[in-house]
């Protein structure tokens, strides 16, 4: 009786919702609810920039308010 009741149902569970794996790798979710991001130009050819350009590229960034939508689109559970 039990297996009849459980082949009879008809419910259909939605796809679940995925983060984009690179996203999570590249963003990370602060406290406050900014999103923090890399800086980029800083991985490889650092012999031709300068002491000062290399400096300042150290440490993480906001995500700018123009790219929010599309980062949160990306981790919708962050």
């Amino acid at each position: 009786m039990l297996k009849m009741e459980l082949s009879g149902r008809t419910d259909i569970a939605m796809p679940k919702m995925k983060t984009k794996s690179s996203a999570k790798k590249r963003f990370r979710v602060r406290p406050g609810g900014t999103v923090k991001r890399g800086q980029a130009f800083k991985r490889h050819i650092l012999t031709k920039k300068t002491t000062k350009n290399k400096r300042q590229l150290r440490g993480a960034v906001d995500v700018h308010d123009t790219n929010m939508t599309s980062v949160r689109a990306m981790m919708p559970f962050a």
